[in-house]
């Protein structure tokens, strides 16, 4: 009666080999399922990105106002007869005061 039980848990282990490491079992379905969540994360990105290039093209296509902003901010281009204007982020007294000795006052 012993061997018989032994018998039939090392058939209960055998069949279930394949139900969870086999080329279809649950460890490789849940990798799998894993895959796909990461993918379509990935794919929603990217989505994200071609929308906005997308829009990005038929603005340069249709009008000429994408172009001039472009070419004001990465290029520093002007029109003619136009006066740049450029406004430090930080005013000149300050940039003193951080360049003074320590130990001097600064007037203000």
């Amino acid at each position: 009666m012993r061997w018989l039980a032994v018998a039939l848990l090392s058939l209960i282990a055998l069949l279930q080999h394949p139900l969870w490491l086999g080329k279809g079992g649950w460890l490789r379905v849940w990798d799998v399922d894993r895959q796909l969540q990461q993918q379509k994360e990935r794919n929603g990105r990217l989505e994200m990105r071609n929308a906005g290039l997308d829009a990005e093209v038929r603005d340069l296509k249709q009008g000429y106002d994408a172009i001039e902003e472009r070419a004001r901010f990465e290029l520093g281009m002007v029109k003619q007869d136009e006066v740049f204007v450029q406004i430090p982020d930080k005013p000149a007294n300050e940039k003193a005061a951080a360049t003074a000795a320590p130990g001097k006052p600064v007037k203000r």
